[in-house]
Protein backbone atom coordinates (compact mmCIF):
# COMPACT_ATOMS: atom_id res chain seq x y z
CA UNK A 1 0.00 0.00 0.00
CA UNK A 2 2.79 2.40 0.98
CA UNK A 3 4.98 1.74 -2.25
CA UNK A 4 1.87 1.79 -4.57
CA UNK A 5 1.75 5.71 -2.62
CA UNK A 6 4.71 6.42 -3.36
CA UNK A 7 4.30 5.60 -7.00
CA UNK A 8 0.95 7.80 -7.53
CA UNK A 9 2.35 10.36 -5.72
CA UNK A 10 5.06 10.64 -8.08
CA UNK A 11 3.52 10.38 -11.13
CA UNK A 12 0.90 13.50 -9.75
CA UNK A 13 0.02 15.74 -13.01
CA UNK A 14 -0.77 18.79 -11.90
CA UNK A 15 -2.85 19.47 -14.69
CA UNK A 16 -5.42 17.15 -12.90
CA UNK A 17 -6.19 20.03 -10.43
CA UNK A 18 -8.68 21.22 -13.93
CA UNK A 19 -10.95 18.00 -12.74
CA UNK A 20 -10.43 18.20 -8.80
CA UNK A 21 -13.63 20.89 -8.28
CA UNK A 22 -13.09 20.56 -4.86
CA UNK A 23 -9.13 21.67 -4.87
CA UNK A 24 -9.93 24.23 -7.56
CA UNK A 25 -12.47 26.06 -5.49
CA UNK A 26 -10.46 25.92 -2.62
CA UNK A 27 -7.40 27.35 -4.58
CA UNK A 28 -9.70 29.81 -5.66
CA UNK A 29 -10.70 31.12 -1.89
CA UNK A 30 -7.38 31.53 -1.01
CA UNK A 31 -6.75 33.44 -4.29
CA UNK A 32 -9.48 35.61 -3.22
CA UNK A 33 -9.02 35.87 0.28
CA UNK A 34 -5.10 37.31 -0.77
CA UNK A 35 -6.65 39.90 -3.29
CA UNK A 36 -9.29 41.24 -0.93
CA UNK A 37 -5.88 41.34 1.96
CA UNK A 38 -4.01 43.17 -0.36
CA UNK A 39 -6.65 45.43 -1.11
CA UNK A 40 -7.05 46.44 2.28
CA UNK A 41 -3.61 47.52 2.18
CA UNK A 42 -4.38 50.78 0.31
CA UNK A 43 -7.01 51.32 2.61
CA UNK A 44 -5.94 54.74 4.52
CA UNK A 45 -6.34 54.88 8.14
CA UNK A 46 -9.09 58.25 8.26
CA UNK A 47 -7.35 61.73 8.88
CA UNK A 48 -3.70 60.63 8.49
CA UNK A 49 -1.55 62.53 5.96
CA UNK A 50 -0.16 59.50 3.91
CA UNK A 51 2.50 61.55 2.21
CA UNK A 52 4.04 63.21 5.30
CA UNK A 53 3.77 59.56 6.97
CA UNK A 54 5.23 57.60 3.73
CA UNK A 55 8.11 60.28 3.80
CA UNK A 56 8.78 60.09 7.57
CA UNK A 57 8.89 56.55 8.05
CA UNK A 58 11.48 55.89 4.56
CA UNK A 59 14.20 57.99 6.87
CA UNK A 60 13.86 55.52 9.49
CA UNK A 61 14.23 52.80 7.24
CA UNK A 62 15.99 49.47 7.58
CA UNK A 63 15.65 49.70 11.36
CA UNK A 64 12.65 47.66 13.00
CA UNK A 65 9.97 49.89 11.42
CA UNK A 66 11.14 47.88 8.03
CA UNK A 67 10.39 44.52 9.83
CA UNK A 68 6.92 45.43 10.67
CA UNK A 69 6.45 46.84 7.11
CA UNK A 70 7.55 43.64 5.74
CA UNK A 71 5.27 41.50 7.75
CA UNK A 72 1.90 44.42 7.28
CA UNK A 73 2.89 43.78 3.38
CA UNK A 74 3.47 47.82 2.98
CA UNK A 75 0.68 48.66 4.57
CA UNK A 76 2.52 50.36 7.65
CA UNK A 77 4.06 52.42 5.16
CA UNK A 78 1.16 53.45 3.55
CA UNK A 79 -0.39 53.76 6.98
CA UNK A 80 -3.61 51.47 5.87
CA UNK A 81 -6.26 49.87 8.12
CA UNK A 82 -4.05 46.74 8.17
CA UNK A 83 -0.93 48.18 9.51
CA UNK A 84 -0.72 46.12 12.17
CA UNK A 85 -1.35 43.09 10.22
CA UNK A 86 -1.71 39.88 11.76
CA UNK A 87 1.44 40.45 14.55
CA UNK A 88 -0.92 41.37 17.75
CA UNK A 89 -2.50 37.66 16.89
CA UNK A 90 0.36 36.56 16.91
CA UNK A 91 1.97 38.07 19.78
CA UNK A 92 -0.59 36.88 22.13
CA UNK A 93 -0.66 33.74 20.90
CA UNK A 94 2.66 33.05 21.70
CA UNK A 95 1.74 34.50 25.53
CA UNK A 96 -1.40 32.11 25.53
CA UNK A 97 0.82 28.64 24.32
CA UNK A 98 3.52 29.63 26.46
CA UNK A 99 0.73 30.27 29.79
CA UNK A 100 -0.55 27.01 28.73
CA UNK A 101 2.95 24.72 29.62
CA UNK A 102 3.19 27.26 32.68
CA UNK A 103 -0.44 27.47 34.40
CA UNK A 104 -1.39 24.10 35.42
CA UNK A 105 -5.60 25.14 34.81
CA UNK A 106 -5.13 25.98 31.32
CA UNK A 107 -2.56 23.12 30.86
CA UNK A 108 -4.99 20.81 31.71
CA UNK A 109 -7.71 22.50 29.73
CA UNK A 110 -5.71 21.95 26.70
CA UNK A 111 -4.86 18.66 27.04
CA UNK A 112 -8.18 17.11 28.54
CA UNK A 113 -10.77 19.89 27.40
CA UNK A 114 -10.78 18.17 23.68
CA UNK A 115 -12.73 20.25 21.50
CA UNK A 116 -14.48 22.56 23.72
CA UNK A 117 -11.34 23.23 25.73
CA UNK A 118 -9.53 24.50 22.26
CA UNK A 119 -12.86 26.65 21.51
CA UNK A 120 -11.65 27.88 24.79
CA UNK A 121 -8.26 28.88 24.59
CA UNK A 122 -9.06 30.03 21.04
CA UNK A 123 -11.68 32.73 22.18
CA UNK A 124 -8.88 33.76 25.08
CA UNK A 125 -6.62 34.26 21.93
CA UNK A 126 -9.01 36.53 19.98
CA UNK A 127 -9.79 38.08 23.35
CA UNK A 128 -5.80 38.64 24.07
CA UNK A 129 -5.68 40.19 20.30
CA UNK A 130 -8.01 42.97 20.51
CA UNK A 131 -6.09 44.33 23.95
CA UNK A 132 -2.76 43.62 22.20
CA UNK A 133 -3.81 45.64 19.08
CA UNK A 134 -5.55 48.28 20.95
CA UNK A 135 -2.03 49.01 23.08
CA UNK A 136 -0.25 48.69 20.00
CA UNK A 137 -3.05 51.16 17.68
CA UNK A 138 -3.15 53.88 21.00
CA UNK A 139 0.86 53.44 20.50
CA UNK A 140 0.93 54.08 16.37
CA UNK A 141 -1.94 57.03 17.13
CA UNK A 142 0.18 58.89 19.16
CA UNK A 143 2.94 58.36 17.19
CA UNK A 144 1.11 59.79 14.10
CA UNK A 145 0.52 63.19 16.32
CA UNK A 146 3.97 63.91 16.90
CA UNK A 147 5.15 63.42 13.00
CA UNK A 148 5.73 66.12 10.80
CA UNK A 149 8.02 67.21 7.31
CA UNK A 150 9.03 70.91 7.40
CA UNK A 151 5.87 71.96 9.70
CA UNK A 152 3.50 70.12 8.14
CA UNK A 153 1.62 67.47 10.36
CA UNK A 154 0.90 63.47 9.82
CA UNK A 155 -2.31 63.99 11.07
CA UNK A 156 -4.90 66.79 9.80
CA UNK A 157 -7.25 66.68 13.37
CA UNK A 158 -5.29 65.91 16.54
CA UNK A 159 -6.90 64.94 19.53
CA UNK A 160 -9.05 62.64 21.50
CA UNK A 161 -11.79 61.51 18.37
CA UNK A 162 -8.71 61.01 15.97
CA UNK A 163 -7.02 58.53 18.43
CA UNK A 164 -10.68 56.33 19.32
CA UNK A 165 -10.99 56.24 15.30
CA UNK A 166 -7.83 55.27 14.41
CA UNK A 167 -7.70 52.53 17.80
CA UNK A 168 -11.05 51.26 16.31
CA UNK A 169 -9.59 50.76 12.56
CA UNK A 170 -6.40 49.11 13.26
CA UNK A 171 -8.30 46.69 16.27
CA UNK A 172 -10.93 46.19 13.11
CA UNK A 173 -7.92 45.69 10.64
CA UNK A 174 -6.20 43.18 12.79
CA UNK A 175 -9.59 41.33 13.45
CA UNK A 176 -10.86 41.03 9.74
CA UNK A 177 -7.40 39.29 9.10
CA UNK A 178 -7.08 36.60 12.11
CA UNK A 179 -10.82 36.18 10.88
CA UNK A 180 -9.74 35.42 6.74
CA UNK A 181 -6.72 33.36 7.78
CA UNK A 182 -8.99 31.31 9.74
CA UNK A 183 -11.03 31.11 6.40
CA UNK A 184 -8.29 30.01 4.35
CA UNK A 185 -7.44 27.04 6.76
CA UNK A 186 -10.16 26.02 7.12
CA UNK A 187 -12.02 26.62 3.40
CA UNK A 188 -8.67 27.02 1.48
CA UNK A 189 -5.53 25.29 1.21
CA UNK A 190 -2.35 25.81 4.06
CA UNK A 191 -1.89 28.05 6.83
CA UNK A 192 -4.18 31.02 6.71
CA UNK A 193 -2.05 33.31 8.79
CA UNK A 194 1.30 32.31 7.56
CA UNK A 195 -0.17 32.75 3.91
CA UNK A 196 -1.44 36.22 4.85
CA UNK A 197 2.32 37.06 5.91
CA UNK A 198 3.79 35.24 2.94
CA UNK A 199 1.57 37.51 0.89
CA UNK A 200 2.90 40.62 2.14
CA UNK A 201 6.47 39.76 1.63
CA UNK A 202 5.88 38.09 -2.00
CA UNK A 203 3.84 41.36 -2.89
CA UNK A 204 7.23 43.37 -1.81
CA UNK A 205 9.95 41.45 -3.46
CA UNK A 206 9.78 43.13 -6.83
CA UNK A 207 10.47 46.22 -5.66
CA UNK A 208 13.42 45.12 -3.27
CA UNK A 209 15.04 43.45 -6.65
CA UNK A 210 14.69 46.50 -8.43
CA UNK A 211 16.17 48.58 -5.26
CA UNK A 212 19.10 46.11 -5.54
CA UNK A 213 19.48 46.43 -9.18
CA UNK A 214 18.89 50.96 -8.85
CA UNK A 215 22.14 50.34 -6.02
CA UNK A 216 24.19 49.00 -9.06
CA UNK A 217 22.86 51.77 -11.56
CA UNK A 218 23.48 54.27 -8.97
CA UNK A 219 27.28 52.50 -8.44
CA UNK A 220 26.63 52.20 -4.48
CA UNK A 221 27.24 48.16 -5.01
CA UNK A 222 29.31 46.22 -7.54
CA UNK A 223 28.10 44.83 -10.42
CA UNK A 224 30.07 41.74 -9.48
CA UNK A 225 28.91 42.46 -5.60
CA UNK A 226 25.01 41.99 -7.48
CA UNK A 227 25.92 39.13 -9.00
CA UNK A 228 27.28 37.40 -5.87
CA UNK A 229 24.17 38.67 -3.53
CA UNK A 230 22.07 36.74 -6.30
CA UNK A 231 24.46 33.53 -6.20
CA UNK A 232 24.24 33.78 -2.15
CA UNK A 233 20.39 34.14 -2.57
CA UNK A 234 19.53 31.24 -4.97
CA UNK A 235 22.37 29.06 -2.59
CA UNK A 236 19.97 30.00 0.02
CA UNK A 237 16.84 29.14 -1.35
CA UNK A 238 18.14 25.38 -2.11
CA UNK A 239 19.35 25.28 1.27
CA UNK A 240 16.45 26.12 2.47
CA UNK A 241 14.48 23.28 0.77
CA UNK A 242 16.77 21.13 1.30
CA UNK A 243 16.72 21.18 5.10
CA UNK A 244 13.29 21.77 4.57
CA UNK A 245 13.00 18.39 3.11
CA UNK A 246 15.21 16.56 5.57
CA UNK A 247 14.41 13.57 7.94
CA UNK A 248 16.08 11.61 10.65
CA UNK A 249 14.79 8.00 9.83
CA UNK A 250 14.27 5.85 13.27
CA UNK A 251 14.25 2.35 11.82
CA UNK A 252 10.93 0.05 13.32
CA UNK A 253 10.79 -3.59 13.31
CA UNK A 254 7.62 -5.30 12.86
CA UNK A 255 7.70 -8.94 13.91
CA UNK A 256 5.99 -12.14 12.59
CA UNK A 257 1.94 -12.35 12.82
CA UNK A 258 -0.46 -15.35 11.85
CA UNK A 259 -3.57 -13.99 11.31
CA UNK A 260 -6.14 -16.74 10.78
CA UNK A 261 -4.58 -19.21 8.51
CA UNK A 262 -2.27 -16.70 7.40
CA UNK A 263 1.10 -15.93 8.59
CA UNK A 264 2.61 -12.37 7.61
CA UNK A 265 6.57 -12.07 7.31
CA UNK A 266 8.03 -9.11 9.57
CA UNK A 267 8.27 -5.86 7.82
CA UNK A 268 10.57 -3.40 8.62
CA UNK A 269 9.99 0.15 8.14
CA UNK A 270 11.36 3.75 9.92
CA UNK A 271 9.51 6.73 11.51
CA UNK A 272 10.15 9.87 9.84
CA UNK A 273 11.45 12.46 12.34
CA UNK A 274 11.06 16.13 10.50
CA UNK A 275 14.45 18.43 11.15
CA UNK A 276 12.75 21.88 11.38
CA UNK A 277 8.77 20.81 13.04
CA UNK A 278 8.36 23.79 14.13
CA UNK A 279 8.92 25.31 10.23
CA UNK A 280 8.42 29.56 10.06
CA UNK A 281 7.07 29.63 13.51
CA UNK A 282 10.26 30.62 15.46
CA UNK A 283 11.31 33.74 13.29
CA UNK A 284 7.97 34.93 12.92
CA UNK A 285 7.36 34.42 17.00
CA UNK A 286 10.93 35.35 17.71
CA UNK A 287 10.50 38.49 15.42
CA UNK A 288 6.81 39.68 16.75
CA UNK A 289 8.48 39.17 20.67
CA UNK A 290 11.33 41.98 19.33
CA UNK A 291 9.01 44.45 17.50
CA UNK A 292 6.38 44.80 20.04
CA UNK A 293 8.97 46.70 22.84
CA UNK A 294 11.00 48.03 20.31
CA UNK A 295 8.13 49.66 18.70
CA UNK A 296 7.07 51.31 21.74
CA UNK A 297 10.39 52.26 22.52
CA UNK A 298 10.75 53.48 18.87
CA UNK A 299 7.04 55.89 19.19
CA UNK A 300 8.60 56.98 22.94
CA UNK A 301 11.64 58.16 21.26
CA UNK A 302 9.76 60.23 18.28
CA UNK A 303 7.88 62.24 21.03
CA UNK A 304 9.71 65.22 23.00
CA UNK A 305 11.30 64.64 25.87
CA UNK A 306 11.97 60.94 25.58
CA UNK A 307 15.29 60.66 25.66
CA UNK A 308 17.84 58.91 27.67
CA UNK A 309 17.37 55.49 28.60
CA UNK A 310 14.63 54.48 25.87
CA UNK A 311 17.37 55.85 23.08
CA UNK A 312 19.80 54.07 24.82
CA UNK A 313 17.85 50.75 24.72
CA UNK A 314 16.36 51.63 20.94
CA UNK A 315 19.62 51.75 20.00
CA UNK A 316 21.41 48.35 21.52
CA UNK A 317 18.11 46.52 20.06
CA UNK A 318 18.53 47.85 16.84
CA UNK A 319 18.87 45.47 13.32
CA UNK A 320 22.23 43.93 12.80
CA UNK A 321 23.21 45.49 16.68
CA UNK A 322 24.49 42.44 18.67
CA UNK A 323 22.48 42.43 21.35
CA UNK A 324 19.18 42.24 18.99
CA UNK A 325 20.87 39.10 16.67
CA UNK A 326 21.79 37.83 20.46
CA UNK A 327 18.41 37.80 21.37
CA UNK A 328 16.88 36.83 17.93
CA UNK A 329 18.87 33.82 17.91
CA UNK A 330 18.17 33.12 21.78
CA UNK A 331 14.43 32.87 21.37
CA UNK A 332 14.94 31.66 17.41
CA UNK A 333 16.28 28.47 19.50
CA UNK A 334 13.68 28.85 22.34
CA UNK A 335 10.86 28.43 19.66
CA UNK A 336 12.13 25.53 17.88
CA UNK A 337 12.15 23.47 21.34
CA UNK A 338 9.46 24.84 22.70
CA UNK A 339 7.28 24.08 19.64
CA UNK A 340 9.29 20.84 18.93
CA UNK A 341 7.56 19.65 22.82
CA UNK A 342 4.16 20.61 21.86
CA UNK A 343 3.84 18.94 18.73
CA UNK A 344 5.84 16.02 19.43
CA UNK A 345 5.03 13.11 21.79
CA UNK A 346 7.47 10.55 22.52
CA UNK A 347 5.28 8.85 24.86
CA UNK A 348 2.25 8.22 22.55
CA UNK A 349 4.36 7.75 20.16
CA UNK A 350 6.12 5.00 22.26
CA UNK A 351 2.43 4.03 23.30
CA UNK A 352 1.19 3.13 19.34
CA UNK A 353 4.57 1.26 18.87
CA UNK A 354 4.01 -0.91 21.17
CA UNK A 355 0.14 -1.16 20.64
CA UNK A 356 0.58 -2.47 16.98
CA UNK A 357 3.96 -4.70 17.92
CA UNK A 358 6.49 -2.52 16.59
CA UNK A 359 9.67 -1.92 18.54
CA UNK A 360 13.14 0.02 17.29
CA UNK A 361 15.93 -2.29 17.25
CA UNK A 362 18.65 -2.84 20.14
CA UNK A 363 16.01 -0.15 22.31
CA UNK A 364 13.04 -2.46 25.16
CA UNK A 365 9.58 -0.87 24.74
CA UNK A 366 8.07 1.55 27.02
CA UNK A 367 10.01 3.75 28.87
CA UNK A 368 13.48 2.94 27.13
CA UNK A 369 11.83 3.91 23.55
CA UNK A 370 10.46 6.57 24.96
CA UNK A 371 13.37 8.23 26.19
CA UNK A 372 15.87 7.04 22.80
CA UNK A 373 13.22 8.89 20.55
CA UNK A 374 13.23 12.29 22.90
CA UNK A 375 16.86 12.26 22.58
CA UNK A 376 16.75 11.69 18.64
CA UNK A 377 14.02 14.97 18.86
CA UNK A 378 16.68 16.89 20.79
CA UNK A 379 19.34 16.44 18.71
CA UNK A 380 17.77 16.94 15.53
CA UNK A 381 15.57 20.10 16.75
CA UNK A 382 19.71 20.99 17.86
CA UNK A 383 20.26 21.23 13.92
CA UNK A 384 17.26 22.63 13.26
CA UNK A 385 17.66 25.37 15.31
CA UNK A 386 21.07 26.12 14.23
CA UNK A 387 19.66 26.02 10.41
CA UNK A 388 17.07 28.30 11.20
CA UNK A 389 19.51 30.81 12.83
CA UNK A 390 21.53 30.61 10.53
CA UNK A 391 19.55 31.25 7.77
CA UNK A 392 17.77 34.41 9.69
CA UNK A 393 20.69 36.10 11.38
CA UNK A 394 23.90 35.50 8.20
CA UNK A 395 21.59 37.88 5.87
CA UNK A 396 20.63 40.45 8.89
CA UNK A 397 24.01 41.47 9.89
CA UNK A 398 25.11 41.55 5.35
CA UNK A 399 21.85 43.78 5.47
CA UNK A 400 23.25 46.02 8.24
CA UNK A 401 26.52 45.89 6.59
CA UNK A 402 26.22 46.13 3.11
CA UNK A 403 22.01 47.89 3.02
CA UNK A 404 20.94 45.76 0.50
CA UNK A 405 17.36 45.48 0.85
CA UNK A 406 15.73 44.23 3.16
CA UNK A 407 13.09 42.04 1.41
CA UNK A 408 16.10 39.84 0.28
CA UNK A 409 16.65 38.81 3.89
CA UNK A 410 17.09 35.11 5.39
CA UNK A 411 13.63 35.54 7.34
CA UNK A 412 11.42 36.47 4.47
CA UNK A 413 13.00 34.29 2.31
CA UNK A 414 12.50 31.40 4.84
CA UNK A 415 8.87 32.46 5.36
CA UNK A 416 8.25 32.50 1.44
CA UNK A 417 10.15 29.07 0.73
CA UNK A 418 8.60 27.09 3.87
CA UNK A 419 4.91 28.42 2.76
CA UNK A 420 5.66 27.41 -0.49
CA UNK A 421 6.52 24.21 0.08
CA UNK A 422 3.58 23.24 2.20
CA UNK A 423 1.36 24.32 0.36
CA UNK A 424 2.66 22.28 -2.22
CA UNK A 425 2.19 19.66 -0.07
CA UNK A 426 -1.24 19.99 0.87
CA UNK A 427 -1.93 20.54 -3.10
CA UNK A 428 -0.38 17.11 -3.72
CA UNK A 429 -2.21 15.37 -0.86
CA UNK A 430 -5.49 17.05 -2.51
CA UNK A 431 -4.67 15.53 -5.75
CA UNK A 432 -3.66 12.27 -4.38
CA UNK A 433 -7.16 11.81 -2.82
CA UNK A 434 -8.71 12.68 -5.84
CA UNK A 435 -7.11 10.35 -8.09
CA UNK A 436 -7.86 7.65 -5.10
CA UNK A 437 -11.53 8.64 -5.19
CA UNK A 438 -11.24 8.14 -9.03
CA UNK A 439 -9.54 4.80 -8.88
CA UNK A 440 -12.02 3.18 -6.07
CA UNK A 441 -14.74 4.83 -8.41
CA UNK A 442 -13.71 3.18 -11.20
CA UNK A 443 -13.11 -0.25 -9.76
CA UNK A 444 -16.82 -0.21 -8.12
CA UNK A 445 -17.61 0.67 -12.04
CA UNK A 446 -15.68 -2.44 -13.51
CA UNK A 447 -16.61 -4.43 -10.57
CA UNK A 448 -20.69 -3.90 -10.95
CA UNK A 449 -20.49 -4.38 -14.88
CA UNK A 450 -19.21 -8.06 -14.32
CA UNK A 451 -21.73 -8.47 -12.08
CA UNK A 452 -24.99 -7.21 -14.62
CA UNK A 453 -23.03 -9.89 -16.83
Amino acid sequence: MASSFEKLASNINLSVIGKAEELKKRIFFVLGALLVYRLGTYIPLPGVDTKVVSEILKQQDGGLLAVFNMFSGGALHRMTIFALNVMPYITVSIVVQLLSVMYPPLNQLRKEGGEAGRRKIQQMTRVGTVFMAGIQGFGIAQFLQSMNVGGQMAVINHGMFFIITTVSSLIGGTLFLMWLGEQITQRGIGNGISLIIFAGIVAGLPSAIGQLFELGRTGSLSTPFIILICILISALVYFIVFMERAYRRVVVQYPKRVVGNKQYQGESTYLPLKLNVAGVLPPIFASSLLLFPTTLIGFGGAEQGAEGILQTIAFYVAHGKPLYIGLYVALIVFFCFFYMNNVFNPQETSDNLKKNGGFIPGIRPGKNTQDYLQFIMNRVTVIGAAYIALVCVVPEILISQFNFPFYLGGTSLLIVVNVTIDTITQIQSHLIAHQYEGLLKKQGNMRGGRRKR
